[in-house]
């Protein structure tokens, strides 16, 4: 019995750092969350428990949840889908490049590490609908000009674009990993006849599963925490930016740009109801979880049926 206690205590003193790290930024601040929940809190006062009052009044009666699910839903499935089949596009592309492929990779890894404000601002500029040079173009061209960060139908779709402009980052993971294909796996298929697009289909794509999961389920993770982007948006093309101290609703135009972190913030430090915004910022937790739950599971099922 000795003996096995001081084998427990070993792994538990070399699995301290992370026992702490786990307890104190992770499962202290989500059972703080759980339980300002069901409490009236407005961070003057001490909490009050008020039993499900918040989640009722969430997801009932507050006007702004379900379009910001719906937003936040919407960012995921299309802009994470975007993000990664244009970073796989621009990855293939690179890594068959024979000269100045350095340049490349340069070009399209540096609108990443554009700060994520001095970017919207620029995005907005640019697709300004009555001075921007994109509308612009378009309207040389003959084509319709949308509106953008103005028009409901189309702000989601420029925030979509914003992060696509921004995919320097999953270009270099997929570089690494379309570089550590077996050469012989292509040699072996171009000898069976197999077209290009049947050796990206079943050669390439196969191989770099694992890494397409990563991106996925990481980039799934980052817009459940979308926030930045479209606030800043949605100030700068309401016209708000610079009113130093003046409170504005989050979601220009008419609550498109709404995302559930935008939501806890208004919540929480707008209207200084922190039971509410514990509620949203459980919702959210939640549907992180069920979703990299469901794609940890399809990659599980697809590897036990050998597809």
């Amino acid at each position: 019995m000795r003996a096995r206690t001081r084998r427990a205590l070993r792994a538990a003193a070399f699995l301290s750092p992370w026992l702490v790290g786990f307890s104190v930024f992770f499962a202290y601040p989500l059972a703080a969350t759980a339980y300002f929940s069901v409490t009236h809190y407005d961070g003057f006062r001490p909490p009050v428990f008020n039993g499900l009052e918040n989640w009722r009044y969430v997801l009932t009666d507050y006007p702004a949840f379900w379009p910001a699910v719906g937003n936040t839903l919407w960012l995921v499935a299309v802009m994470v889908t975007c993000r990664v089949v244009f970073g796989l596009g621009v990855a293939l592309l690179v890594v068959r490049i024979k000269r100045g492929a350095g340049v490349f990779r340069t070009l399209f890894h540096l609108p990443y590490l554009a700060p994520p404000v001095a970017a919207t601002l620029a995005f907005v500029f640019l697709l300004n609908p009555g001075t921007g040079p994109v509308n612009a173009l378009l309207e040389g061209a003959g084509l319709p000009a949308p509106a953008w960060f103005t028009d409901p139908s189309w702000s989601k779709p420029a925030l979509t674009a914003l992060a696509v402009w921004g995919v320097g980052d999953l270009m270099v993971i997929f570089m690494a990993a379309l570089l550590d294909v077996p050469r012989e796996q292509y040699e072996a298929a171009e000898l069976d006849g197999a077209s290009a697009w049947q050796r990206l289909r079943y050669v390439t794509l196969p191989t770099i599963s694992p890494v397409v999961l990563f991106a996925v389920v990481t980039g799934v993770i980052q817009t459940m925490q979308y926030y930045t982007q479209p606030l800043v948006a949605g100030k700068v093309a309401a016209g708000v930016v610079g009113n130093s101290g003046q409170q504005v609703e989050p979601g220009y135009p008419e609550g498109s740009t709404l995302t559930l972190p935008q939501l806890v913030h208004n919540l929480g430090f707008q209207r200084f109801d922190y039971g509410a915004a514990c509620v949203v910022a459980l919702v959210l937790f939640a549907l992180s979880m069920a979703g990299t739950a469901l794609l940890m599971r399809r990659r599980a099922g697809l590897i036990g049926t050998g597809g």
